[in-house]
């Protein structure tokens, strides 16, 4: 379902950039910050979307050319967890995984607004907008079994490594509106597509060989009554893993550095060349 979203904002962001041509150009930079939660959609969370949700935070630079488009780039940090005890799935709660793990994401997104948008501006100064583009992020899925936080990645835990840095698709939909001729404010909320099965450490089945941690304790079968053997399925490999932020944004306009001064004419920029040098 998530796949069809992501290729229908496509089509219709698509459809937004190919109408510019007759828009409005203009350049705005603004800075701004982002504050919300972030969750995870995997084998230990199949369906519950916001379900074991954590505070998430970030910063961007939103570069605009057009009243309809912008260009944004954001460092985010949010945390993602999930835990077989709290499913219905009477399956789920007998195979007893469980995972937590933080997250660092730099995006690059274009932005596409529904209608022309500005901040400051008096009549165009709301709109719902798109976004998508690539991104890249760091996890490490940790668990606590009550002798202090161990990282799984050290384990192979599957009898597989993977790269804790990875690419996304991230995308998503939001609203924005001014509330000052410098300020504007946002809610949005955004899927992240990713390449990987590992940010809960689960994707195939259980290893020939099981994995313990210094305390004896098996980290591979982690099951209630030990009875799982070499082969049987642990997660579903068909299925990668998704994270998700949303929340609110509090931006701000930057100064325009090709506007002239008011007061300051050819003449005087000369003079204060002169004193200068």
């Amino acid at each position: 379902m998530l796949k069809n979203i992501f290729l229908y904002l496509l089509c219709l962001a698509s459809h937004f950039y190919l109408a510019q041509s007759n828009k409005i150009n203009f350049m705005q930079r603004e800075i701004g910050f982002f504050g919300g939660g972030s969750y995870y959609i995997g084998d230990i969370n199949s369906r519950g979307h916001f379900l074991n949700s954590h505070p998430a935070g970030g910063i961007y630079f939103r570069y605009c050319n057009t009243y309809r488009t912008a260009f944004r780039f954001s460092l985010n940090y949010g945390e993602i967890s999930a835990n077989d005890a709290n499913s219905d799935e009477a399956n789920q709660k007998e195979r007893n995984l469980s995972f937590s793990s933080k997250l660092y994401e730099f995006s690059s997104v274009a932005e596409f607004n529904f209608v022309e948008y500005r901040i400051g501006h008096e009549r165009h100064k709301f709109t719902m907008f798109l976004f998508a583009g690539l991104s890249a992020f760091y996890f490490n899925p940790t668990i606590d079994l009550g002798f202090g936080k161990e990282y799984l990645s050290n384990y192979n835990t599957e009898g597989q490594a993977y790269p804790k840095i990875q690419l996304g698709i991230p995308f998503g939909i939001g609203i924005k509106m001014n509330i000052g001729k410098k300020v504007g404010i946002g809610i949005e909320w955004g899927p992240r597509k990713t390449f990987t099965d590992y940010l809960d450490d689960v994707s195939g089945s259980y290893p020939e060989t099981p994995v313990y941690n210094s305390n004896g304790f098996n980290l591979s079968d982690r099951t209630i009554d030990g009875s799982s053997t070499f082969g049987n399925m642990r997660g579903n490999p068909s299925n990668k893993d998704w994270y998700f932020y949303y929340g609110l944004t509090l931006n701000f306009k930057l100064p325009d550095p090709n506007k002239k001064c008011h007061g300051r004419g050819k003449g005087e920029t000369i003079k204060r060349f002169k004193i200068i040098f």
